[in-house]
């Protein structure tokens, strides 16, 4: 990610942030807000907010481009991730403390033409065919081991298409990077 950073302490707000979104909609109270608010926690960029349990995936929703300042979208997301993705059932109070919380901060979306253009590990792929559209971040390949075929089939199948569909010049491959951190 060349332009845009964060420092340790917007992390850490970013973070807490995601954390009590999630708890006070469990106990009922009001949205968190910032403490301390800097000129890059209101910048508008795509994010994500990622859920593991115990090291497994337990929900991930994200904005592919900002669309509102990203400790709002932090806020939002972390809910979103934690009670509305679809594959996982709500989060209840009894597990958010075994929940670990990782953001992902995007760069924009670049449109290639070339697949060796990407690079595993370091760019995320969003794969678009007409409707069907999918994106998997960047650490997903390293995490799984994945090679870049296997990356570019993941992504086409979590678009909702068959697996080769990137050969197809009617497919379109987009890249970008991530600023990702997580909770210790």
């Amino acid at each position: 990610m060349n332009e845009f950073n964060l420092n340790e302490k917007e992390k850490k707000i970013l973070l807490e942030l995601a954390r009590k979104s999630i708890e006070n909609k469990l106990k009922g109270e009001k949205e968190p807000f910032p403490e301390v608010e800097t000129e890059n926690l209101n910048v508008e960029t795509g994010a994500f907010v990622t859920l593991k349990k115990n090291g497994v995936l337990r929900g991930c929703i994200g904005y592919i481009k900002g669309i509102k300042p990203l400790w709002e979208a932090i806020v939002d997301l972390a809910k979103e991730s934690a009670f509305h993705d679809p594959r996982f059932p709500a989060v209840k109070l009894d597990e958010i403390k075994d929940i670990r919380i990782e953001i992902s901060v995007l760069t924009p979306l670049r449109k290639i033409d070339n697949i060796n253009e990407i690079q595993v590990g370091k760019h995320g792929l969003f794969i678009k065919r007409g409707f069907y559209q999918g994106l998997l971040l960047p650490q997903v390949a390293t995490e799984e081991n994945w090679d870049l075929q296997t990356f570019l089939d993941n992504t086409c199948l979590k678009a909702g298409l068959y697996p080769g569909c990137w050969k197809d010049e009617k497919t379109e491959i987009y890249i970008f990077e991530a600023l990702i951190f997580s909770e210790d």
